[in-house]
Protein backbone atom coordinates (compact mmCIF):
# COMPACT_ATOMS: atom_id res chain seq x y z
CA UNK A 1 0.00 0.00 0.00
CA UNK A 2 1.35 3.32 -1.21
CA UNK A 3 1.34 6.22 1.40
CA UNK A 4 0.29 9.37 -0.04
CA UNK A 5 2.22 12.79 1.10
CA UNK A 6 -1.44 14.10 2.47
CA UNK A 7 -1.79 10.71 4.23
CA UNK A 8 1.20 11.16 5.54
CA UNK A 9 1.72 14.96 6.50
CA UNK A 10 -2.25 15.58 7.22
CA UNK A 11 -4.30 18.23 4.89
CA UNK A 12 -6.00 17.76 1.42
CA UNK A 13 -3.53 17.21 -1.54
CA UNK A 14 -3.87 20.51 -2.73
CA UNK A 15 -1.64 22.21 -0.20
CA UNK A 16 1.41 20.25 -1.46
CA UNK A 17 0.88 21.52 -5.35
CA UNK A 18 2.22 24.80 -6.02
CA UNK A 19 -0.39 26.35 -8.25
CA UNK A 20 -3.04 24.00 -6.53
CA UNK A 21 -6.11 25.59 -5.10
CA UNK A 22 -6.86 24.55 -1.62
CA UNK A 23 -9.86 25.73 0.90
CA UNK A 24 -9.17 29.04 2.17
CA UNK A 25 -9.54 27.40 5.83
CA UNK A 26 -7.00 25.49 5.09
CA UNK A 27 -4.62 28.24 3.85
CA UNK A 28 -5.26 30.47 7.11
CA UNK A 29 -3.17 28.42 9.81
CA UNK A 30 -0.44 27.74 7.43
CA UNK A 31 -0.26 31.41 6.20
CA UNK A 32 0.04 32.34 9.98
CA UNK A 33 2.21 30.16 10.49
CA UNK A 34 4.53 31.56 8.52
CA UNK A 35 3.87 35.29 9.92
CA UNK A 36 4.13 34.46 13.71
CA UNK A 37 7.52 32.79 12.25
CA UNK A 38 8.63 35.68 10.89
CA UNK A 39 7.47 38.26 12.39
CA UNK A 40 10.04 39.32 14.89
CA UNK A 41 12.72 38.78 12.77
CA UNK A 42 11.41 40.87 9.84
CA UNK A 43 10.64 43.46 12.87
CA UNK A 44 13.70 43.32 15.11
CA UNK A 45 16.71 43.91 12.84
CA UNK A 46 15.03 47.08 12.11
CA UNK A 47 14.44 48.13 15.40
CA UNK A 48 18.26 47.24 16.31
CA UNK A 49 19.33 49.42 13.48
CA UNK A 50 16.89 52.47 14.40
CA UNK A 51 18.68 52.13 18.15
CA UNK A 52 22.44 52.37 17.28
CA UNK A 53 21.06 55.11 14.45
CA UNK A 54 19.66 57.36 17.28
CA UNK A 55 16.38 57.58 15.24
CA UNK A 56 13.32 58.81 17.00
CA UNK A 57 10.12 56.70 17.46
CA UNK A 58 8.62 58.09 14.37
CA UNK A 59 11.36 56.83 12.44
CA UNK A 60 11.66 53.49 14.05
CA UNK A 61 8.42 52.85 13.25
CA UNK A 62 8.69 53.81 9.78
CA UNK A 63 11.58 51.21 9.45
CA UNK A 64 9.72 48.80 10.77
CA UNK A 65 6.90 49.61 8.39
CA UNK A 66 9.55 49.51 5.50
CA UNK A 67 10.54 46.22 6.58
CA UNK A 68 7.08 44.52 6.90
CA UNK A 69 5.85 45.75 3.21
CA UNK A 70 9.03 44.86 1.44
CA UNK A 71 9.09 41.39 2.91
CA UNK A 72 5.52 40.92 1.65
CA UNK A 73 6.36 42.29 -1.54
CA UNK A 74 9.65 40.40 -1.96
CA UNK A 75 7.47 36.90 -1.20
CA UNK A 76 4.96 37.97 -3.56
CA UNK A 77 8.20 38.84 -6.10
CA UNK A 78 9.25 35.00 -5.46
CA UNK A 79 5.92 33.74 -6.44
CA UNK A 80 4.57 35.58 -8.97
CA UNK A 81 8.43 36.41 -11.00
CA UNK A 82 8.37 40.38 -12.87
CA UNK A 83 8.65 39.93 -16.59
CA UNK A 84 9.20 36.02 -15.66
CA UNK A 85 13.22 37.38 -15.05
CA UNK A 86 12.57 38.78 -11.45
CA UNK A 87 11.26 35.84 -9.05
CA UNK A 88 11.70 32.43 -8.79
CA UNK A 89 8.20 31.34 -8.92
CA UNK A 90 9.21 29.08 -5.56
CA UNK A 91 7.49 28.87 -2.35
CA UNK A 92 10.15 30.81 -0.28
CA UNK A 93 9.33 33.63 2.19
CA UNK A 94 11.91 36.48 1.87
CA UNK A 95 12.18 39.19 5.32
CA UNK A 96 14.52 41.98 6.44
CA UNK A 97 17.70 39.32 7.25
CA UNK A 98 19.39 38.91 10.87
CA UNK A 99 22.64 37.79 8.68
CA UNK A 100 22.87 41.41 7.63
CA UNK A 101 22.17 42.81 11.26
CA UNK A 102 26.10 43.08 12.68
CA UNK A 103 27.55 44.89 9.64
CA UNK A 104 24.74 47.22 9.28
CA UNK A 105 24.61 47.78 12.94
CA UNK A 106 28.60 49.10 12.45
CA UNK A 107 27.76 51.01 9.31
CA UNK A 108 25.02 52.63 10.98
CA UNK A 109 27.36 53.43 14.61
CA UNK A 110 30.40 54.72 12.02
CA UNK A 111 28.50 56.35 8.80
CA UNK A 112 25.15 57.12 10.14
CA UNK A 113 21.86 55.09 8.13
CA UNK A 114 22.07 56.85 5.09
CA UNK A 115 25.32 55.26 4.63
CA UNK A 116 23.43 52.06 5.31
CA UNK A 117 20.84 52.64 2.05
CA UNK A 118 23.72 53.72 -0.33
CA UNK A 119 26.05 50.85 0.31
CA UNK A 120 22.35 48.82 -0.04
CA UNK A 121 21.91 50.16 -3.22
CA UNK A 122 25.33 49.55 -4.46
CA UNK A 123 24.96 45.90 -3.25
CA UNK A 124 21.50 44.94 -4.68
CA UNK A 125 23.01 46.42 -8.23
CA UNK A 126 26.08 44.29 -8.13
CA UNK A 127 22.89 41.02 -7.01
CA UNK A 128 21.35 41.55 -10.15
CA UNK A 129 24.81 41.30 -12.31
CA UNK A 130 25.36 37.43 -10.26
CA UNK A 131 21.71 36.29 -10.94
CA UNK A 132 22.29 37.02 -14.61
CA UNK A 133 25.18 34.63 -14.53
CA UNK A 134 24.40 32.10 -11.68
CA UNK A 135 24.28 29.28 -14.84
CA UNK A 136 28.08 30.22 -14.79
CA UNK A 137 28.22 30.74 -11.30
CA UNK A 138 26.42 27.44 -10.37
CA UNK A 139 29.46 25.18 -10.55
CA UNK A 140 30.74 26.92 -7.93
CA UNK A 141 28.02 25.93 -5.87
CA UNK A 142 27.56 21.86 -5.67
CA UNK A 143 25.86 20.37 -3.18
CA UNK A 144 28.60 19.34 -1.08
CA UNK A 145 28.96 23.32 -0.76
CA UNK A 146 25.53 24.18 -0.39
CA UNK A 147 24.66 21.67 2.34
CA UNK A 148 27.59 23.11 4.29
CA UNK A 149 26.11 26.39 3.93
CA UNK A 150 22.99 25.21 4.95
CA UNK A 151 24.03 23.04 8.01
CA UNK A 152 26.01 26.27 8.73
CA UNK A 153 22.90 28.42 8.56
CA UNK A 154 21.24 25.85 10.66
CA UNK A 155 24.00 25.85 13.17
CA UNK A 156 24.25 29.64 13.31
CA UNK A 157 20.35 29.96 13.93
CA UNK A 158 20.54 27.62 17.42
CA UNK A 159 22.01 30.72 19.80
CA UNK A 160 18.99 32.83 18.38
CA UNK A 161 16.43 30.22 19.34
CA UNK A 162 18.12 30.13 22.95
CA UNK A 163 18.79 33.44 23.17
CA UNK A 164 14.66 33.76 22.50
CA UNK A 165 13.70 30.57 25.01
CA UNK A 166 15.73 32.87 27.63
CA UNK A 167 13.70 35.86 26.86
CA UNK A 168 15.76 38.00 24.36
CA UNK A 169 19.06 39.03 25.05
CA UNK A 170 19.58 42.32 26.88
CA UNK A 171 16.12 41.73 28.15
CA UNK A 172 16.13 42.43 32.56
CA UNK A 173 14.72 39.13 32.50
CA UNK A 174 16.72 37.29 30.21
CA UNK A 175 17.32 33.72 31.57
CA UNK A 176 14.66 33.59 34.35
CA UNK A 177 12.45 30.70 35.02
CA UNK A 178 9.64 31.99 33.73
CA UNK A 179 10.33 32.88 30.50
CA UNK A 180 11.92 29.05 30.13
CA UNK A 181 8.35 27.69 31.32
CA UNK A 182 6.70 29.64 28.65
CA UNK A 183 9.29 28.73 26.22
CA UNK A 184 9.32 24.80 26.90
CA UNK A 185 5.33 24.49 26.81
CA UNK A 186 5.60 26.15 23.56
CA UNK A 187 8.07 23.75 22.37
CA UNK A 188 6.28 20.78 23.98
CA UNK A 189 2.99 21.69 22.35
CA UNK A 190 5.11 21.97 18.77
CA UNK A 191 6.67 18.48 19.48
CA UNK A 192 3.40 16.88 20.19
CA UNK A 193 1.64 17.87 17.22
CA UNK A 194 4.44 17.40 15.03
CA UNK A 195 5.28 13.82 16.01
CA UNK A 196 1.83 12.69 17.20
CA UNK A 197 -0.88 14.96 15.44
CA UNK A 198 -2.75 14.59 12.37
CA UNK A 199 -4.48 16.59 9.58
CA UNK A 200 -4.21 20.50 9.64
CA UNK A 201 -3.17 20.22 13.39
CA UNK A 202 0.42 18.94 12.42
CA UNK A 203 0.72 21.29 9.96
CA UNK A 204 -0.24 24.20 11.57
CA UNK A 205 2.07 22.80 14.67
CA UNK A 206 4.19 26.33 15.03
CA UNK A 207 0.90 28.56 15.21
CA UNK A 208 -0.87 26.25 18.05
CA UNK A 209 2.20 25.93 20.25
CA UNK A 210 2.83 29.74 19.67
CA UNK A 211 -1.22 30.31 20.42
CA UNK A 212 -0.92 28.10 23.65
CA UNK A 213 2.48 29.77 24.75
CA UNK A 214 1.13 33.36 24.21
CA UNK A 215 -1.85 32.70 26.63
CA UNK A 216 0.29 31.49 29.15
CA UNK A 217 2.67 34.28 28.84
CA UNK A 218 0.08 36.94 28.85
CA UNK A 219 -1.57 35.33 32.14
CA UNK A 220 2.13 35.04 33.62
CA UNK A 221 2.46 39.29 33.06
CA UNK A 222 4.75 39.07 30.80
CA UNK A 223 2.76 40.48 27.85
CA UNK A 224 3.26 44.19 26.82
CA UNK A 225 0.22 45.91 24.91
CA UNK A 226 2.17 49.29 24.17
CA UNK A 227 3.14 48.85 20.94
CA UNK A 228 -0.36 48.60 20.01
CA UNK A 229 -1.72 51.50 22.12
CA UNK A 230 0.97 53.57 20.81
CA UNK A 231 0.89 53.44 17.60
CA UNK A 232 -1.02 55.24 15.13
CA UNK A 233 -4.14 53.83 12.80
CA UNK A 234 -2.38 54.15 9.29
CA UNK A 235 0.68 55.50 7.99
CA UNK A 236 2.09 55.40 4.67
CA UNK A 237 5.54 54.14 3.93
CA UNK A 238 7.72 57.71 2.49
CA UNK A 239 10.10 57.35 -0.39
CA UNK A 240 13.68 58.95 0.43
CA UNK A 241 12.94 59.83 3.70
CA UNK A 242 16.72 58.80 4.83
CA UNK A 243 18.46 59.29 1.91
CA UNK A 244 21.49 58.32 0.31
CA UNK A 245 25.85 58.59 1.47
CA UNK A 246 27.78 56.97 -0.78
CA UNK A 247 30.77 56.08 1.40
CA UNK A 248 33.68 53.36 -0.09
CA UNK A 249 34.08 51.37 3.08
CA UNK A 250 30.42 50.83 3.67
CA UNK A 251 29.54 49.75 0.08
CA UNK A 252 32.32 47.49 0.10
CA UNK A 253 31.60 45.71 3.62
CA UNK A 254 28.00 45.51 2.54
CA UNK A 255 29.10 44.35 -0.94
CA UNK A 256 30.76 41.07 0.85
CA UNK A 257 27.88 40.33 2.56
CA UNK A 258 25.41 40.47 -0.36
CA UNK A 259 27.95 38.19 -2.38
CA UNK A 260 27.43 35.76 0.60
CA UNK A 261 23.97 35.97 0.59
CA UNK A 262 23.92 35.19 -2.85
CA UNK A 263 25.36 32.06 -2.12
CA UNK A 264 23.17 31.60 1.20
CA UNK A 265 19.77 31.98 -1.09
CA UNK A 266 21.27 29.42 -3.81
CA UNK A 267 21.60 26.89 -0.18
CA UNK A 268 18.07 28.12 0.56
CA UNK A 269 16.35 28.11 -2.87
CA UNK A 270 17.89 24.28 -3.24
CA UNK A 271 16.72 23.06 0.53
CA UNK A 272 13.36 24.23 -0.42
CA UNK A 273 12.92 22.24 -3.75
CA UNK A 274 14.90 19.16 -2.80
CA UNK A 275 13.70 18.97 0.58
CA UNK A 276 10.27 19.78 -0.13
CA UNK A 277 9.47 18.94 -3.75
CA UNK A 278 11.71 16.38 -4.20
CA UNK A 279 14.06 18.17 -7.29
CA UNK A 280 17.32 20.18 -7.60
CA UNK A 281 16.32 23.66 -8.92
CA UNK A 282 16.71 24.93 -12.25
CA UNK A 283 19.32 27.42 -13.58
CA UNK A 284 15.97 29.87 -14.42
CA UNK A 285 14.45 29.71 -10.76
CA UNK A 286 17.57 30.42 -8.97
CA UNK A 287 18.72 33.36 -11.84
CA UNK A 288 15.44 34.82 -10.86
CA UNK A 289 15.55 34.14 -7.35
CA UNK A 290 18.69 35.81 -6.68
CA UNK A 291 17.70 38.72 -9.33
CA UNK A 292 14.34 39.01 -7.54
CA UNK A 293 16.14 39.95 -4.25
CA UNK A 294 18.56 42.39 -6.15
CA UNK A 295 15.85 44.09 -7.36
CA UNK A 296 13.44 44.35 -4.15
CA UNK A 297 16.85 45.64 -2.10
CA UNK A 298 17.18 48.17 -4.69
CA UNK A 299 13.53 49.64 -4.35
CA UNK A 300 13.75 49.10 -0.94
CA UNK A 301 16.61 50.94 -0.40
CA UNK A 302 14.93 54.27 -1.56
CA UNK A 303 12.17 53.79 1.55
CA UNK A 304 14.45 52.45 3.94
CA UNK A 305 14.09 49.04 4.40
CA UNK A 306 16.42 46.76 5.77
CA UNK A 307 17.68 44.51 3.07
CA UNK A 308 15.85 41.71 2.42
CA UNK A 309 16.64 37.59 2.20
CA UNK A 310 14.91 34.26 2.74
CA UNK A 311 13.85 33.49 5.68
CA UNK A 312 15.59 30.27 7.46
CA UNK A 313 13.14 29.63 9.65
CA UNK A 314 10.40 29.82 7.04
CA UNK A 315 12.42 27.54 4.58
CA UNK A 316 12.40 25.15 7.65
CA UNK A 317 8.32 25.39 8.08
CA UNK A 318 7.93 24.56 3.92
CA UNK A 319 10.62 21.66 4.31
CA UNK A 320 8.98 20.39 7.79
CA UNK A 321 5.36 20.72 6.46
CA UNK A 322 6.24 20.17 2.51
CA UNK A 323 3.00 22.26 1.98
CA UNK A 324 4.45 24.43 -1.17
CA UNK A 325 1.33 25.64 -2.69
CA UNK A 326 1.86 29.55 -3.17
CA UNK A 327 -1.82 30.83 -1.78
CA UNK A 328 -0.31 30.05 1.77
CA UNK A 329 2.91 32.34 1.34
CA UNK A 330 0.33 34.99 -0.50
CA UNK A 331 -1.64 35.20 2.76
CA UNK A 332 1.10 35.73 4.48
CA UNK A 333 1.97 38.83 2.38
CA UNK A 334 -1.15 40.19 3.00
CA UNK A 335 -0.72 40.23 6.57
CA UNK A 336 2.76 41.53 6.18
CA UNK A 337 1.69 44.43 3.77
CA UNK A 338 -1.62 45.04 5.64
CA UNK A 339 0.73 45.67 9.03
CA UNK A 340 3.14 47.44 7.57
CA UNK A 341 -0.04 50.00 6.25
CA UNK A 342 -1.50 49.87 9.51
CA UNK A 343 0.98 50.25 12.57
CA UNK A 344 -1.40 49.52 15.46
CA UNK A 345 -1.52 45.30 13.68
CA UNK A 346 2.16 45.81 13.49
CA UNK A 347 2.24 45.96 16.71
CA UNK A 348 0.64 43.43 18.04
CA UNK A 349 2.81 41.08 16.65
CA UNK A 350 5.36 42.29 18.31
CA UNK A 351 3.88 41.48 21.47
CA UNK A 352 5.09 38.19 21.07
CA UNK A 353 7.21 37.00 23.67
CA UNK A 354 10.69 36.17 22.48
CA UNK A 355 10.28 32.56 24.84
CA UNK A 356 7.08 32.21 22.69
CA UNK A 357 9.07 32.42 19.30
CA UNK A 358 12.03 30.76 20.53
CA UNK A 359 10.21 27.62 21.68
CA UNK A 360 8.07 27.29 18.66
CA UNK A 361 11.31 27.81 16.50
CA UNK A 362 13.93 25.73 17.83
CA UNK A 363 12.88 22.49 15.77
CA UNK A 364 12.46 24.78 13.00
CA UNK A 365 16.16 25.16 13.04
CA UNK A 366 17.16 22.18 13.61
CA UNK A 367 15.43 21.22 10.78
CA UNK A 368 17.41 23.66 8.48
CA UNK A 369 20.97 21.75 9.96
CA UNK A 370 19.62 18.29 9.14
CA UNK A 371 18.75 19.32 5.73
CA UNK A 372 22.37 20.33 5.14
CA UNK A 373 23.68 17.22 7.00
CA UNK A 374 21.08 15.24 4.65
CA UNK A 375 22.59 16.97 1.20
CA UNK A 376 25.96 16.72 2.41
CA UNK A 377 25.52 13.11 2.90
CA UNK A 378 23.87 12.18 -0.55
CA UNK A 379 27.70 12.96 -1.81
CA UNK A 380 30.17 10.49 -1.78
CA UNK A 381 32.45 10.84 1.26
CA UNK A 382 35.63 11.40 -0.15
CA UNK A 383 38.59 12.82 1.42
CA UNK A 384 38.28 15.61 -0.54
CA UNK A 385 34.51 16.09 0.26
CA UNK A 386 34.94 15.77 4.13
CA UNK A 387 37.86 17.79 4.27
CA UNK A 388 35.74 20.72 2.79
CA UNK A 389 33.27 20.35 5.11
CA UNK A 390 35.01 20.00 8.24
CA UNK A 391 37.53 22.66 7.32
CA UNK A 392 34.82 25.19 6.38
CA UNK A 393 32.94 24.62 9.71
CA UNK A 394 35.92 24.72 11.74
CA UNK A 395 36.92 28.14 10.91
CA UNK A 396 33.43 29.60 10.20
CA UNK A 397 32.13 28.05 13.48
CA UNK A 398 35.43 28.62 15.79
CA UNK A 399 36.57 32.22 14.99
CA UNK A 400 32.75 33.33 15.84
CA UNK A 401 32.82 30.83 19.21
CA UNK A 402 36.34 32.62 19.83
CA UNK A 403 35.73 36.16 20.89
CA UNK A 404 38.53 38.40 20.25
CA UNK A 405 40.17 36.20 17.75
CA UNK A 406 40.39 39.01 15.29
CA UNK A 407 40.51 41.80 17.55
CA UNK A 408 44.68 42.51 15.83
CA UNK A 409 42.98 42.80 12.78
CA UNK A 410 40.89 46.39 11.87
CA UNK A 411 37.58 45.80 12.66
CA UNK A 412 35.71 46.04 9.69
CA UNK A 413 37.61 42.20 9.43
CA UNK A 414 36.04 41.01 12.75
CA UNK A 415 32.17 43.22 11.31
CA UNK A 416 32.81 40.57 8.22
CA UNK A 417 34.23 37.29 9.52
CA UNK A 418 33.80 37.43 13.48
CA UNK A 419 30.11 37.76 13.91
CA UNK A 420 28.24 35.03 11.41
CA UNK A 421 30.00 31.84 10.90
CA UNK A 422 28.25 31.37 7.69
CA UNK A 423 30.12 34.23 5.80
CA UNK A 424 33.55 32.40 5.97
CA UNK A 425 32.47 28.88 5.97
CA UNK A 426 30.57 29.94 2.51
CA UNK A 427 33.90 31.59 1.38
CA UNK A 428 35.94 28.43 2.60
CA UNK A 429 33.52 26.04 1.53
CA UNK A 430 33.97 27.53 -2.50
CA UNK A 431 37.63 28.03 -2.25
CA UNK A 432 38.86 24.59 -0.73
CA UNK A 433 36.35 22.77 -3.36
CA UNK A 434 37.67 24.91 -6.28
CA UNK A 435 41.17 23.30 -4.51
CA UNK A 436 40.17 19.79 -3.57
CA UNK A 437 37.75 18.59 -6.50
CA UNK A 438 38.99 20.63 -9.14
CA UNK A 439 35.10 21.30 -10.64
CA UNK A 440 36.40 23.60 -13.79
CA UNK A 441 39.38 20.52 -14.34
CA UNK A 442 36.21 18.56 -14.45
CA UNK A 443 34.09 19.80 -16.83
CA UNK A 444 36.70 20.27 -19.38
CA UNK A 445 36.89 16.79 -20.44
CA UNK A 446 32.84 16.35 -20.35
CA UNK A 447 32.49 19.25 -22.64
CA UNK A 448 35.13 17.49 -25.12
CA UNK A 449 33.12 14.12 -24.15
CA UNK A 450 29.51 16.00 -25.33
CA UNK A 451 31.67 17.98 -28.51
CA UNK A 452 32.55 14.20 -29.52
CA UNK A 453 29.28 12.42 -28.85
CA UNK A 454 27.81 15.19 -31.19
CA UNK A 455 30.33 14.88 -33.89
CA UNK A 456 29.55 11.18 -33.97
CA UNK A 457 25.96 11.48 -34.33
CA UNK A 458 26.24 13.81 -37.19
CA UNK A 459 28.40 11.64 -38.59
CA UNK A 460 26.17 8.57 -38.34
CA UNK A 461 23.75 10.87 -39.58
CA UNK A 462 25.09 11.29 -42.98
CA UNK A 463 26.09 7.77 -43.33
Amino acid sequence: MVITKEEKIGGSSKLFEFDGRPDFKEVVPLGLQHVVAAVVGIVTPGLMIAKVCGLDAADTRLIIQTSLVFSGLATLLQLFPLFRRFGARLPVMMGASFAYVPILLSIGADFGIGAIFGAQLVGSILVVIIGLFIDKLRILFPPIVTGTVILSIGLSLFPVAIKYMAGGAGNPWYGTPHNWLVAIVTFAVVFYLNNFGKGLLKLSSILVGMVVGYILAYFMGIVSFEPVTTAPLFQMIKPMHFGFEFKIVPILTLVVMFLVDAVQSVGQFTATTVSAMDREPTNKELSGAIMGSGLTNFVGSFFGSVPCATFGQNVGLVIATKAVNKFILVFASAILLLAGFLPKIAGILTTIPYGVIGGATISVFATIAMTGIRTIANEKLTTENTTVVGLSLAFGAGIVMSEGALSGFPEWVTTIFGHSEVILTTILAILLNLILNKPFKKLKPTAELEHRTETCEVHQEVN
